[in-house]
């Protein structure tokens, strides 16, 4: 029953994601707010909603593991298996605003849960301290600014145009029932993957990490892969830097501001990898004179994460 459940609360997510963000947009056009705007704060924003919503009910249950898991796993997801599935479909030219400073601050968020995580610095305790939270939100402030800035002067991604516009009443509708099915499948999601632990014998980290991860990057999965079969390498590429971005600096720093975070087994294995993604993702794109995310690259991220996967198997 259980699976059946978590089935539901996906399908759940993914719909409240597009009903949120579908409204927005109707809504930001309906006020006279830029298109670029919209791309880069509304669509961004609504794919790491997902997450967001299960890390904060996840937060307010006391299932610790699941809503810190959720983002490791989601990234190194997003990293491994979205972008190498795009890359499949067709080789990712990337810009070189994203190659100087949005995989690098990719790779900093990463790193940065893994060095506070581990208890170094700001916190003597490891795992995730809600001083932690803090550092995280005033990172995602000042990322936000930077891309204001570039809206601003006109070199940011542009987000996709063909939208209908709706009236202010039904973006609203779409606005509150993408909230209702987010929220209804973060609650199915977390206790049903509580449960399954519980029967399998198994940590909520392992299915935090897995389950709830490959669940709650349906919307970036579906958004990048399309992407890139209609060859838009901006969004394709974008759509995944920017979720990342989003899950550690606000998705992880609201849930440690709701309940500290604390260490579990594999914190420092999964945020390695999470990290290791962000930087093999620079080295195929930084280096070589294209600046292209090819085919090749992606089989071996994929490859990359079914070792990963496997090891987890294995230390089950």
């Amino acid at each position: 029953m259980d699976y059946l459940l978590i089935v539901a609360g996906f399908v759940l997510l993914t719909a409240g994601a597009n009903f949120l963000i579908n409204g927005a947009t109707g809504l930001a056009a309906k006020f006279k707010i830029s298109n670029l705007v919209i791309g880069l704060t509304v669509v961004a924003f609504g794919t790491s909603t997902p997450e967001l919503v299960v890390n904060v009910v996840a937060a307010i249950e006391g299932s610790n593991e699941i809503a810190l898991t959720n983002v490791l796993g989601s990234n190194s997801i997003n990293t491994y298996v979205i972008l190498g599935l795009s890359a499949l479909f067709f080789p990712l030219l990337t810009q070189r605003s994203t190659i100087r400073v949005e995989i690098p601050l990719s790779l900093f968020a990463a790193v940065a849960v893994l060095v506070l995580g581990s208890g170094l610095i700001f916190s003597p305790v490891t795992g995730i301290s809600r001083l932690d939270g803090v550092f995280f939100l005033v990172c995602f402030i000042a990322f936000m600014l930077y891309v204001f800035y570039l809206a601003k002067k006109g070199e940011a991604p542009v987000a996709d145009e063909n939208y209908r516009p709706m009236g202010i009443a039904k973006a609203v509708l779409f606005v509150l029932g993408g909230l209702v099915g987010l929220t209804l499948g973060a609650e199915i999601i977390v206790r049903s993957a509580v449960n399954l632990a519980v029967s399998w014998g198994v940590s909520q980290a392992v299915v935090g990490v897995t389950i709830v991860a490959l669940g709650t990057s349906l919307p970036e999965l579906a958004t990048s892969v399309a992407a890139a079969y209609k060859k838009s390498a901006d969004i394709a590429v974008g759509n995944i830097i920017g979720s990342n971005i989003f899950n550690v600096f606000l998705v992880l720093g609201v849930s440690a501001l709701i309940r500290p975070l604390p260490m579990y087994p594999n914190l420092m294995a999964d945020a390695a990898v999470a990290a290791a993604g962000s930087l093999l993702l620079l080295v195929f794109v930084g280096t070589g004179k294209k600046h292209t995310l090819k085919r090749t690259h992606g089989i071996i991220l994929l490859a990359v994460y079914a070792a990963y996967l496997a090891w987890i198997i294995a230390t089950l």
